[in-house]
């Protein structure tokens, strides 16, 4: 296990969400079930092209808990998507980081999974971000912040499907389905919306859904390099503040005091919780 090469996917995988989400801001003429289909159409390329080589089934085991997997999933990158055209782009990708928190609350319901006291103490530093983001940040779109935290919800629910799903399901297996139905979604919503894209927003348009497989794979090669999940899960909020110089260099972007702060405790609050969880477990197991 090598911790250098484990920080230095975790870094690639994060600058190549933030690239992803970059193009999404500048596509913003775009609409966002478009964005979705050119999104999902170039993954599921790689992904099918997986399946085929390594003679992998593509209809998989549990077919109804790949596609709630997929219809859930489409649903929350489609909210995404559709905020970043009222919100700054670094504040839409910090705001639906706040996904393990409802995914902790789901799992009450459905998984009987437990939540320890201090975890709630570190889901309210992480809510009061939002807040101070509302309450103090100017710049904050109502309408964007309400598409931003459904986005986050659904996505929380993407994190539960996926624990029933477990390791019954081969990984490209579960991306491929929800690929296939986001294209599908992306593509019959986008058609009384379609704009041609023209010269460079083409590549753009493919890039979105090659820089977003490169994310998902080196941050799985990152975790399975690690020693431990607690050693590199945290920089996975590193996508947040590369999203946001982006941001400011690339779009300049305004992002005041109040919006750093919210922002701050946000990532703070959820990485606390991340270690505390981590360690909950090597406690058990041991």
């Amino acid at each position: 296990m090598d911790i250098k090469k484990a920080l230095k996917f975790m870094l690639i995988s994060t600058l190549s969400f933030a690239c992803m989400n970059s193009i999404v801001k500048d596509l913003v003429h775009i609409s966002a079930y478009q964005i979705v289909f050119f999104r999902s159409i170039s993954t599921l390329v790689i992904t099918t092209s997986i399946l085929l080589k390594y003679n992998i089934s593509i209809l998989g085991n549990n077919k109804k808990l790949l596609i709630i997997r997929g219809l859930v999933g489409v649903t929350s990158m489609t909210l995404f998507f559709m905020s970043t055209k009222y919100l700054p782009i670094g504040t839409a990708v910090s705001l639906r980081y706040l996904a393990p928190i409802f995914a902790a609350v789901f799992a009450i319901f459905f998984l009987k999974e437990k939540v320890k006291p201090i975890q709630w103490l570190f889901f309210t530093m992480a809510f009061s971000g939002v807040v101070i983001l509302k309450g103090f940040d100017t710049n904050i779109d109502t309408y964007g912040l309400l598409l931003i935290i459904c986005s986050a919800i659904f996505s929380g629910l993407v994190y539960v499907v996926l624990s029933k799903i477990g390791k019954s399901e081969h990984p490209v297996v579960v991306v491929n389905y929800f690929m296939i139905i986001s294209v599908l979604v992306g593509g019959v919503l986008s058609i009384k919306n379609w704009v041609n894209p023209v010269g460079i927003e083409w590549p753009m348009l493919l890039g979105l859904g090659i820089f977003g497989y490169f994310g998902q794979i080196y941050m799985t090669k990152a975790f399975q390099t690690a020693v431990s999940t607690s050693q590199i899960a945290p920089l996975k909020y590193l996508e947040t503040i590369f999203t946001v110089l982006f941001g400011v260099f690339i779009f300049a972007e305004v992002y005041s005091f109040w919006s750093i702060l919210g922002i701050g405790l946000i990532i703070i609050g959820l990485v606390l919780n991340a270690r505390f969880k981590e360690r909950s477990k090597k406690l058990n197991n041991e």
